[in-house]
Order: structure tokens, then C-alpha cells, then sequence
């Protein structure tokens, strides 16, 4: 089982981390011959893409009420670089932030983000949607995502759009950049549901924490983001199958 999870770590590290890197796996993206219908086929790596029964993202619906656990957010270290990986815009935080879910407490290791959402909610897109990615001393991996209306223009968020690489496969370093937890609204409610990583190798086992209050963003922050992706980067709502969203 340990294995299983540390791959599960390897795995969103590599393919949210280092879409560059050569030898691990077919070349994917969002569009074309190499676009998500067609992920399950390009490599035997990424089989769960096609297969799967508990993927991500979806369309969060049908809730069923819980008592859920408030989560406690702990991100004091500062962002290092902002890496174009050809997939996403990528923010890579140093050691040190954490999140406690349960009991158990995961590392922040990175955040990036989507446009339009991935997620929806109650059959809602949203024009940008974080990803805060986490894993814990075994490799077990926690996502929260922080959905962004539009609105006024985001100035924390300005910081990071500042520093973004043009270029695919490049990247810039941030010095006195804000902690990630600035982008976070102050309430922290959520809906939870068990899913995969949203890009290859589409891993399963991944515990979705998604935030019900949405930060701002404005057009023109979300157009900077589109135009340096050059097309949408968002991967389709799976089916929720047997799962059940909890709140």
C-alpha cells in the first residue's frame, strides 16, 4: 500500500510539476489527438483516465449533509517560482505549510490553476479555478480548490500574474511574494469528496476539499491567463458513479 501511495505522490509531482521532463509517458493536452477523450489510450501509464470509476473533477451535486471536520490551513512559507509547465501556471511553495484534515496533516506542495473551472458546482463553471496540492509523510495527497468569480481584480493574485512565464517550460523566481493562504477567503466551509488528480496519470485516492466561498478575479486577469495558455485547460466533469458529495 505504501508503494502505491508514494507513486500516487511521484505522480502529481511529475505531471502537474514537470510536463517537460522527458521519459514519463506520452505527451498529453487539452485539445486535438492528445486531448482528454483520448488521455486513457496514449500511454499504459495513463489507463485510469478511461477506466476509472472515481475521477476527477465533477459536477458537485446531490449533496448529502455531514458533520464535517473544520480543516486548519497553515501556509506561513513563501512561494519560491512560477513555472509555465505547458499545462497549467504553476506555484511551487518552499517546506513548511501545511494542512490538517482529520487529524492528519499534509504539506503544501504546490498550487496552480484552471480556466474555466474544472470543478462545478450544482452545474456552476466558474472562470478560474486553484488547486492547492498537499501530500503527507506517507504520499497520500490532499487537493483544496478555491473557486474565483469575476469581479474586482485580485491583488494577491496580481502578484503571481506578475512573474508568469510566457513561455512554456519556463519559469521565474518570486522574492517577497504573498503566502498562498492570502488568496484564501476567510471562511473555510467545504464540500469533500474522494477523486483522482484531474490530468495523467489520473491517480486515484486523491481527497477533494473544495472551498464553498470563491475569491474575485477580474476579465482581465483571467484573459492574461487564457492568453498564455492559449486554450482552455480545463478537463470534463467525470461521472460521480457511486460517490457522494458531503457538506
Amino acid at each position: 500500500m505504501k508503494n502505491t501511495v508514494v507513486g500516487l505522490f511521484s505522480a502529481v509531482l511529475l505531471f502537474a510539476g514537470s510536463a517537460f521532463a522527458g521519459g514519463h509517458g506520452a505527451h498529453w493536452g487539452y485539445t486535438g489527438d492528445i486531448g482528454p477523450e483520448h488521455w486513457g489510450d496514449l500511454d499504459y501509464r495513463y489507463i485510469r483516465c478511461a477506466t476509472g470509476q472515481n475521477q476527477s473533477p465533477v459536477n458537485l451535486t446531490g449533496f448529502v449533509e455531514a458533520d464535517l471536520s473544520p480543516i486548519e490551513i497553515s501556509y506561513g512559507t513563501a512561494p519560491v517560482e512560477v513555472v509555465n509547465n505547458g499545462h497549467t501556471i504553476q506555484v511551487n511553495v518552499a517546506p513548511g505549510s501545511t494542512l490538517t484534515f482529520y487529524g492528519q496533516t499534509f504539506e503544501l506542495k504546490q498550487f496552480h490553476f484552471h480556466t474555466p473551472s474544472e470543478n462545478r458546482i450544482d452545474g456552476k463553471s466558474f472562470p478560474l479555478e486553484a488547486h492547492f496540492v498537499h501530500a503527507d509523510k506517507d504520499g497520500n495527497l490532499a487537493v483544496v480548490a478555491l473557486m474565483f468569480e469575476e469581479g474586482d481584480k485580485n491583488e494577491v493574485l496580481d502578484a503571481f500574474w506578475a512573474a508568469m512565464p510566457e513561455e512554456a517550460g519556463s519559469k521565474n523566481k518570486l522574492e517577497n511574494a504573498p503566502t498562498p493562504d492570502k488568496l484564501l477567503p476567510e471562511a473555510k466551509d467545504y464540500y469533500y469528496f474522494n477523486g483522482s488528480l484531474t490530468t495523467p496519470p489520473c491517480s486515484e485516492g486523491v481527497r477533494w476539499i473544495v472551498l464553498k466561498a470563491a475569491a474575485s478575479v477580474s476579465k482581465e486577469q483571467v484573459e492574461k491567463f487564457a492568453h498564455v495558455m492559449h486554450h482552455p485547460n480545463n478537463r470534463p466533469v467525470q461521472p460521480l458513479n457511486a460517490r457522494k458529495v458531503l457538506k
